[in-house]
């Protein structure tokens, strides 16, 4: 399995940036389990960044690797659109998905 590459851009120390942040992690711990690095990166810090990767709105995620790019603007509170919006292959299948495939037996 590839390394997944996530940058998180944020403006400042925001209640909302901080959510993004532990939201981000706590999907990336459960799902990707040790598989991925995770840059945060504060616009009002480092504006010259945002701009190039033409961010728009915080908190915003983008999934630089594996390809394709793909990048996801909120405070990443629903993990199944996180994992879908960018693509994200879980280690394991998730609980719910291995007892739904129980049921149709």
């Amino acid at each position: 399995m590839s390394k997944y590459l996530l940058k998180l851009y944020v403006t400042g120390q925001t209640p909302r940036s901080r959510r993004a942040i532990e939201n981000l992690r706590r999907i990336c711990e459960e799902e990707l389990r040790g598989q991925y690095e995770m840059h945060v990166i504060d616009v009002l810090e480092r504006p010259q960044l945002a701009e190039d990767e033409k961010i728009l709105a915080t908190p915003t995620v983008v999934k630089e690797l594996p390809m394709p790019i793909r990048r996801i603007i909120g405070d990443l509170s629903d993990a199944e659109k996180v994992l879908l919006g960018l693509d994200l292959q879980p280690c394991q299948p998730r609980n719910d998905t291995a007892f739904r495939k129980e049921e149709k037996r």
